[in-house]
């Protein structure tokens, strides 16, 4: 069965923002995603992604919720895992970790970290992950990288430990994702049927099996033009074998504008009991 969920936007203060989390989960997506960035394009203002999530898991009862994505760049593993932690227990279990090498230029340009050469960013995404994933299950760690330190770290290690989504779409990324993510996650552009066949490959050799969730509408795709238009979007890729995807909350104006009332069709269509 097709999941769909939405994306939404740490824009508004949390007296506006609150409806809008309500309203995804009246309309029975599956799962509500917000960016985490110190800084996205132009939007003002952009409210931090995890003490937004902490708002949204106290005010929701059923939708999952998550990050797409957090990045190395300005979130240290421990501290990352804490927030993380606190988030799945407030919503009772909901939370999903989504995380990426990270390639905003607008997060390095305000924390004044980076930007990194290719090979070390992708060093430093290897090590985070798999600090995470050790943080995530260990009740307490200590770990000296060469990037990343823990001193006796606890976080509780509770088992099974939260999900982790992993955006990946170069060979190292997509390893990743297939040794320690349930999901991995791409965006309409590029090569995408490349990327999943290495993403089979690298699945066959850990044997293990990896959730396919595909955010659409980042490349010249307008998902959310007409209902016409969205299931020409999911079922182009779900041959692919995606299985999930996330549509942007509608926006006012630029490249998200569009109609609510096309993604209420489109949730009504998509969550209806089967």
């Amino acid at each position: 069965m097709t999941r769909v969920d939405v994306l939404l936007w740490p824009t508004a203060p949390w007296a506006e923002a609150r409806a809008d989390w309500l309203r995804a989960e009246e309309l029975g997506f599956g799962r509500a995603w917000v960016f985490d960035h110190v800084a996205w394009r132009e939007l003002r203002p952009w409210f931090d992604a995890y003490a937004t999530l902490a708002a949204a898991a106290a005010v929701t009862s059923r939708i999952g919720l998550g990050t797409l994505v957090t990045a190395p760049g300005f979130r240290h593993p421990v501290t990352t895992a804490k927030a993380a932690i606190a988030i799945d227990d407030i919503s009772g279990g909901r939370f999903t970790l989504g995380v990426g090498a990270g390639g905003n230029s607008s997060d390095v340009r305000v924390t004044g970290e980076g930007p990194w050469p290719p090979r070390e960013k992708a060093d430093r995404f290897a090590e985070w992950v798999a600090l995470m994933d050790t943080l995530l299950s260990t009740e307490e760690t200590t770990h000296h990288g060469p990037t990343w330190s823990a001193e006796n770290a606890w976080t509780g290690g509770a088992l099974p430990r939260i999900p982790l989504t992993i955006a990946g779409t170069g060979p190292r990324g997509i390893r990743l994702a297939a040794r320690y993510a349930r999901t991995w996650v791409t965006q309409d552009v590029g090569d995408t049927k490349k990327q999943v066949e290495a993403l089979d490959a690298a699945c066959a050799a850990t044997g293990r099996h990896v959730d396919r969730l595909m955010l659409l509408g980042t490349g010249d795709s307008r998902p959310l033009a007409s209902v016409e238009a969205f299931r020409d979007c999911v079922g182009r890729y779900t041959e692919m074998g995606f299985d999930a995807f996330v549509v942007h909350w509608p926006r006012a104006e630029g490249h998200f504008r569009a109609d609510m009332r096309v993604l209420e069709a489109v949730a009504a269509e998509s969550n209806a009991p089967r």
